[in-house]
């Protein structure tokens, strides 16, 4: 496993309080939004984590984590628009819904990653990308994703 450069630290940091504020947002507003300030605070740490994943190559190259954070990026900008504007009329509330809470997804999936693949330090939990245990957390996150999604969308449905 390479070791963690002074940019992956700050990335690593940073992510934790991001996806700390995007829980504290969700249960305390029931949906991630600008105006509120765990929210912001939420999608402006998403987007540094985002930027700063873009210049974290320490697998060979460009692959999946920053397909990842591209994703993120399009994600907060297309919620961003919702919460913003009235471009996609009714929909807005839902759109925002979807796109900031699918940043939450495109978090984990290279926390989850890297975690298992650094700790514990000396007999990491995985050695490969292609370990069963991995596409288990991925489902698991897919699954929670389309839960937590669902119940935002019966959440704005009452509003």
């Amino acid at each position: 496993m390479p070791e963690i450069t002074l940019l992956g630290w700050f990335h690593t940091a940073l992510g934790i309080f991001a996806l700390l504020s995007g829980v504290y947002a969700l249960a305390r507003y029931k949906v991630i939004a600008f105006s509120h300030l765990p929210g912001k605070l939420y999608l402006i740490c998403t987007l540094v984590v985002a930027l700063s994943a873009l210049g974290i190559y320490n697998q060979g190259g460009f692959g999946i984590a920053h397909v990842l954070a591209i994703l993120t990026l399009l994600a907060v900008l297309v919620g961003a628009i919702a919460e913003k504007t009235n471009v996609f009329r009714q929909f807005s509330p839902y759109l925002q819904a979807v796109s900031y809470s699918a940043t939450f997804l495109f978090h984990m999936i290279p926390a989850i990653t890297d975690g298992l693949r650094r700790l514990p330090v000396d007999d990491p939990v995985i050695t490969t990308f292609e370990d069963p245990l991995l596409g288990k957390f991925f489902m698991a996150f897919l699954v929670i994703y389309v839960i937590g999604v669902a119940l935002q969308m019966l959440y704005l449905r009452k509003q």
